[in-house]
């Protein structure tokens, strides 16, 4: 792998006309289109082996306060096809990695859609956009919280809050310091954010059915959703099939005693 770095720095942005930036950005991104001979840097220089093959090549811009609508930025923007956000605020609140789910993109969701599909079934990309989609509501949704308070929502927003949360916290924030959880497969996210999801729509099915809404966030099943980063990666797979079966019996046994009085 090939790092090219952009000399210069962003303060100094003011200094050179936007037209030669942005050439300077797509000139260090198209070096290293072809992982073959050597590259030279004015920073640094590193050879690499004749073989033929994928270079990643990753590019940071720290824009003064946060602002990605600088001309570096943009330029940067124009060039790569994925794009994470870091945010200081989820930083703060010691969510990491910090990325900006909402923020970030990726341009290469519908050229790896087929594989996807082909390895993991049809479902493994419906619940990315369906986690997605509750992502989005749930930011919606807060400016509401902040005006009137988390009691004015319906018992089916408060359901998206919830689960918004647990993608936040059980599928997205990881521990780097943890070898569980520092790395996740495929298939372990593909089974966990769909425990998520089978969550929420067994909740929406009881919420219609008149069930106590404390009680669906109160099983035991949510608070094993909530460990289930750190089982055994030998062991995930039966673990998680038990957590959807306990849940299920759990979420009927609440149907089972009716509306609350």
């Amino acid at each position: 792998m090939i790092v090219q770095r952009c000399v210069g720095r962003v303060g100094c942005a003011g200094l050179v006309d936007g037209a030669v930036r942005g050439a300077r950005v797509a000139g260090n991104s198209s070096i290293a289109l072809r992982g073959r001979g050597s590259v030279r840097s004015v920073v640094a220089v590193r050879s690499v082996s004749a073989i033929v093959g994928s270079v990643t090549a990753i590019g940071a811009v720290s824009p003064p306060g946060g602002d990605i609508s600088e001309p570096v930025s943009q330029a940067t923007m124009r060039i790569v096809k994925v794009f994470w956000a870091l945010d200081s605020s989820l930083a703060y609140a010691r969510h990491f990695p910090a990325i900006n789910w909402l923020t970030s993109y990726s341009l290469y969701v519908d050229s790896l859609k087929p594989w996807y599909e082909a390895t993991f079934g049809e479902e493994y990309m419906a619940n990315r956009d369906k986690a997605m989609s509750i992502l989005q509501q749930e930011s919606e949704l807060q400016e509401i919280v902040r005006l009137v308070g988390q009691d004015a929502l319906s018992p089916a927003d408060r359901l998206t809050m919830e689960t918004a949360k647990m993608i936040r916290e059980d599928f997205l924030q990881q521990n780097a310091f943890v070898d569980i959880d520092s790395y996740s497969e495929y298939r372990r996210q593909y089974l966990l954010l769909g425990l998520i999801l089978h969550y929420d729509a067994e909740c929406r099915d009881a919420l219609e059915k008149n069930a106590p809404m404390h009680k669906l966030f109160a099983i035991p099943a949510r608070v094993d959703i909530g460990r289930a980063k750190s089982v055994p990666s030998d062991e995930y797979e039966q673990v998680y099939a038990k957590i959807a079966a306990d849940m299920t019996a759990q979420i009927k046994e609440i149907i089972a005693g009716g509306e609350e009085q």
